[in-house]
């Protein structure tokens, strides 16, 4: 199952009560599917997927593998603090017909998370699993990496099938891509590198700015596949600062502005985060509409 192409991380709408927005959820995808999109990831970070309940996260797997159109691969986040947890959950996911489960490293017990404790995690869940695993790492948030040498172990089984790697470090994707054998596909998860991680061998991005600027995305890396080197260098040139002020600084909230904005539909955030403010929505707006403008003029 070829990973080369762009993802987006979808968001979780929920509306004004607080409850999962199904039929937001659907619409959303509906845009989506006119894109050349290679699929969706339902349920990652983005997602806010620490702040659902079991319940509504399957509720997100269904709204999705129904909008979805055919031919799109569909990763469903199933990783949890508990191996058994996370050996349910893929097997949910699986039922409901997605592709691949995506399992994050759990990290409460950072102390006993040794790297033969999460070589036998990931070996349980791939043994376990009818989905091929793809491997998350997001140290930025659980405080724990999957180190290159740890991945080439990883990578030795025969149904964990690449990395999602998310910590930002593209010297890490350079060593991940060199250890691990030939077919271990290496996608990243900040929009800010993705450029530099396809130039040391990663395929593609599961992106949270796919979730507002799908466009900008997917041509950065149809420009890098066909090597149109000025192009991609200018398409990297525009992300970057949107990814890091609707990313990096504003977070899920600006994400989901910006999606409003471009007629999507984001809506709130769930708590304990934060929605943005009058001035920080306005920030938003005026990155898309600047990398909007740049576009029409070109």
């Amino acid at each position: 199952m070829k990973l080369n192409g762009i993802f987006p991380a979808l968001t979780t709408p929920f509306d004004a009560d607080g409850a999962v927005a199904s039929d937001r959820l659907r619409e959303n995808i509906g845009r989506y599917n006119r894109l050349p999109l290679t699929g969706y990831v339902a349920v990652g970070s983005t997602g806010e997927s620490v702040l659902l309940s079991r319940t509504e996260v399957e509720q997100v797997f269904t709204a999705v593998r129904e909008s979805a159109t055919p031919g799109k691969i569909l990763i469903a986040g199933v990783g949890s603090e508990s191996t058994p947890e996370t050996i349910s959950r893929a097997k949910a996911a699986a039922n409901i017909g997605f592709d691949i489960a995506l399992v994050k490293t759990p990290s409460f017990f950072k102390s006993a998370l040794t790297p033969d404790a999460l070589v036998e995690h990931y070996r349980r869940v791939a043994d376990a699993s009818k989905l091929p695993v793809l491997l998350y790492a997001i140290p930025q948030f659980t405080g724990v990496a999957l180190e290159p040498d740890l991945v080439a172990r990883l990578a030795e089984h025969p149904n964990i099938i690449g990395i999602k790697e998310s910590s930002g470090n593209v010297q890490r994707v350079g060593e991940i891509v060199a250890a691990a054998p030939a077919d271990f596909q290496v996608v990243v998860g900040s929009a800010d590198t993705l450029y530099a991680s396809l130039t040391l061998g990663a395929v593609g991005g599961i992106l949270a700015l796919a979730d507002c600027l799908p466009e900008l995305c997917i041509e950065l890396h149809s420009a890098f596949a066909a090597e149109q080197t000025s192009t991609v260098r200018e398409l990297n040139r525009r992300i970057l600062p949107a990814s890091k002020k609707l990313v990096r600084q504003l977070g899920i909230a600006g994400v989901k502005a910006a999606m409003d904005y471009r007629g999507y539909y984001g809506g709130p955030v769930r708590g304990p985060l934060l929605p943005l403010s009058a001035a920080q929505r306005r920030e938003a707006e005026a990155v898309v509409n600047s990398l909007v403008a740049t576009a029409a003029a070109d």
